[in-house]
């Protein structure tokens, strides 16, 4: 399974990845009904952190997000939403080799994106690191050019105070 096909159906909802039943259902190639079917037949094994119900607004948002057109008909039902745990708990209820083929495509997926999103915050960290230690850098150029610039304003800078003897030029 290409994992790209499988990285564009998970989605962000409540701050964590999750799956539709209805992409999990294509994939497996059965109907949403029967995916569902199987999953409250099964209640007791989908926890709140496995898998939930999209609330009416949660739905309509993901909608909006991934374009009404890909959802041919309508649905009657919220569709079901589930976690990489619950991916992971569905290929114990769906008793067919394609869908623990689909399981374990899925499952790297969810592995390739978490590293993806550590090596990034580690990324992000060394630049912060090194945005600090070059402002410092930055500083000290910034300081020695303000001193330079000083330096040269005192020097060029017109002279005020009491003329002496020598300066005065005497008629003569």
């Amino acid at each position: 399974m290409n994992e790209q096909i499988i990285q564009e159906k998970i989605h962000t909802i409540r701050g964590l990845k999750v799956m539709m039943d209805y992409d999990l259902a294509e994939l497996y190639e059965t109907e949403t009904k029967n995916l569902k079917r199987a999953v409250r037949r099964n209640i007791s094994r989908f926890s709140l952190d496995f898998m939930f119900e999209l609330t009416e607004i949660e739905f309509e948002n993901l909608r909006c997000q991934i374009g009404a057109s890909n959802f041919h008909g309508g649905t009657r039902y919220l569709p079901f939403a589930f976690t990489e745990q619950g991916v992971a708990m569905l290929s114990s209820v769906l008793h067919s080799e394609k869908a623990v083929d689909i399981n374990i495509s899925i499952m790297r997926t969810f592995v390739n994106i978490r590293q993806y999103a550590l090596t990034y915050q580690e990324l992000n960290e060394k630049l912060k690191e090194l945005n600090g230690k070059f402002s410092d850098v930055y500083s000290a150029i910034n300081f020695l050019l303000e001193k330079d610039k000083k330096q040269q304003d005192q020097v060029t800078r017109q002279k005020i105070g009491f003329k002496t003897k020598s300066s005065v030029i005497l008629p003569g």
